[in-house]
């Protein structure tokens, strides 16, 4: 949990991954398992096994929705252009940071071109998309040039406040859940493993990525994984079974279906260990696996996590899920 806590508070939109990178770097260091980067930043760790003749992948992604610089106004607001997919309607009102490339970083607020409802007629009839929505620096900024200044231009990042609250009865409400929760669960299972001294079956390769929300996160994984599980966020809402303390298993996303003997095996073991979980299918997702299948890795691939809800908004999960999720990644590991 004060992992999650960390990553979740530490800004990550995709593409601007370094940060969080190095942080993940020094916990797997801490653990005793060794970690490398890939070339586009993502994250590599190599956990032995009993057998390395067959190698199990898991993986989940650290990068967030978020944001970039796409023009600045005369009147020093800013126009952002979206990362990943979200609606407009979830981000308005939201604080944000903008963080230059020179390593200056200022707050801002996101609204609509029209904020006021004691100023604009049409206030709440403005449609929420791209064109009507800005940022609002605090800074004291009344031009482009008085913006330019402060070191911001196009192309800067800008990352959502997470608004992350851990309760006391197990809940954590916060943006981007989806899919820190994910790489919380695979801490979860690398502590467990250095905790009880247990050794995995297989040599478990453990792919953190960074490029998932924009849809090529495991593209490329190493050549030597033969099966892959993504550790992702189970959808929760109309038409699902799944909630927020259950461990989604995914039978199938917008990529198709995931194979058929690993799914099966993965509902064998939540019976047999009496865990509360769910069986799905997300007509609107793709996931790591996805990725890797769509980039040509010759892999068998599932998709199991926790349930999260209000997806690319503000989600929240519970410890229940987390736990479940990481119970059934034991299951499957140690089997």
């Amino acid at each position: 949990m004060d992992i999650l806590n960390d990553l979740l508070t530490t800004p990550s939109p995709t593409g601007f991954c370094h940060i969080i990178m190095q942080k993940i770097e020094r916990k797997v260091e801490k653990l005793g398992f060794s970690f490398e980067l890939t070339k586009k930043g993502c994250g590599v760790i190599t956990i032995p096994g009993k057998k390395d003749d067959y190698i199990i992948g898991l993986s989940a992604h650290v990068d967030t929705l978020g944001a970039m610089v796409r023009s600045i106004k005369d009147s020093g607001r800013i126009r952002f252009t979206p990362i990943g997919g979200y609606m407009m309607n979830t981000v308005e009102g939201e604080y944000c940071q903008i963080h230059t490339r020179d390593g200056r970083v200022y707050d801002g607020t996101i609204l609509t071109t029209k904020p006021s409802v004691h100023v604009y007629s049409d206030a709440k009839d403005q449609k929420r998309i791209e064109e009507n929505m800005e940022i609002r620096i605090d800074e004291l900024v009344d031009s482009k040039e008085d913006v330019l200044k402060l070191g911001v231009n196009v192309g800067d990042f800008i990352s959502f406040d997470s608004r992350t609250v851990i309760k006391e009865n197990g809940f954590i409400k916060s943006r981007h859940l989806d899919d820190k929760a994910g790489v919380a669960v695979l801490f979860g299972l690398m502590e467990m493993f250095k905790r009880e001294g247990f050794i995995p079956t297989h040599t478990l390769k453990i792919f953190i990525s960074t490029y998932e929300e924009v849809g090529h996160g495991a593209s490329y994984i190493p050549e030597e994984i033969d099966e892959l599980i993504a550790v992702d966020m189970g959808a929760v809402g109309d038409d699902l079974t799944c909630t927020e303390k259950d461990v989604s298993i995914c039978a199938k996303d917008s990529s198709g279906p995931y194979d058929y003997h690993i799914v099966g095996k993965l509902i064998e073991l939540a019976k047999r260990e009496n865990l509360n979980f769910a069986v799905d299918i997300y007509p609107r997702y793709g996931s790591d696996v996805s990725a890797a299948l769509r980039g040509g890795n010759n892999i068998r691939g599932a998709l199991i996590g926790p349930g999260v809800h209000a997806s690319h908004g503000i989600e929240r999960t519970h410890i229940e899920g987390l736990l479940n999720s990481i119970a059934l990644l034991a299951a499957y590991t140690l089997e």
